[in-house]
């Protein structure tokens, strides 16, 4: 059963939404992932927000740059927790949109990530659903243990060989 929705306000948001895709299915969680704008279709946003929870999502992930409405918009609507993702942009490098997305109002929090920090969006999602599910809780242990292995053998690649050698990769 999809557990969380994916959402973006452009494609040209894809490659970042995309890792936090990769997260989830790397844990097996199920998501929908889809492109809304807010601004250019709020008719279809509204659709959107307001059915996530009779679909049975749990969690939102929303990325959006500039003006970065969506994912506010999903947390006034959608009752259960949304994360969001600041784009990074080219004329304020992000900073516009992780500001308009961390400043929410009050009673209207949106757990933000860094500025195209899909990953950890999708960790943060999987972490929200392991509360419950301690299946998933297992498989995130995993993937730390994962992580953890992966510093220890490079730390071991770079003590064998230099950092000059360890550089040429």
């Amino acid at each position: 059963m999809t557990k969380v929705g994916i959402v973006m306000g452009s494609d040209s948001d894809m490659p970042v939404m995309a890792k936090a895709a990769d997260v989830l299915e790397k844990l097996g969680v199920e998501y929908e992932m889809t492109i809304i704008s807010a601004h250019r279709e709020p008719d279809v946003f509204f659709e959107y927000a307001k059915s996530a929870e009779s679909k049975g999502w749990k969690v939102i992930i929303a990325g959006a740059g500039m003006a970065a409405h969506l994912p506010g918009m999903c947390a006034a609507i959608f009752p259960m927790p949304v994360i969001g993702i600041p784009m990074h942009t080219t004329s304020l490098g992000g900073r516009d949109s992780l500001y308009s997305i961390v400043q929410m109002p009050s009673g209207i929090p949106v757990a933000t990530v860094a500025i195209n920090g899909g990953a950890n969006a999708g960790i943060l999602a999987a972490k929200i659903l392991a509360t419950s599910d301690p299946e998933l809780l297992e498989r995130l242990k995993a993937y730390s243990r994962e992580m953890k292995e992966q510093v220890e053998e490079k730390a071991a690649r770079l003590a064998e060989v230099g950092y000059k050698e360890y550089m040429k990769k």
